[in-house]
């Protein structure tokens, strides 16, 4: 018996809609299983449609150094469709849509 993904809450600022990001899934994944579409297109890490930022939590990637800077790294910025929660989080993301 293998033991349940941790979850953990992600809120999207200016929307205020929540959803829940399992540890197995990108935070890009886990919002369109909660019905919320994201900005998006490459989904590897390297054209920075989804690039938003993080104003609370812990994130770690997929991939060994996703399209994002030292800089803006620093500043809060993350891209969701490599990303996977390691803690509740606090995104602002613009042209979030419900589907």
């Amino acid at each position: 018996m293998t033991e349940p993904d941790a979850a953990f809450t992600v809120l999207i600022q200016p929307l205020g809609r929540t959803f829940e990001a399992p540890d197995s899934l990108t935070v890009l994944e886990a919002a369109s299983f909660a019905g919320l579409r994201l900005p998006r297109s490459c989904r590897n890490g390297t054209c920075r449609t989804c690039l938003c930022k993080m104003t609370a939590g812990r994130v770690r990637y997929q991939i060994e150094w996703p399209g994002v800077s030292a800089e803006e790294k620093a500043e809060g910025y993350i891209l969701p469709c490599v990303a996977i929660a390691e803690s509740d989080l606090v995104i602002e993301v613009s042209g979030v849509q419900q589907i």
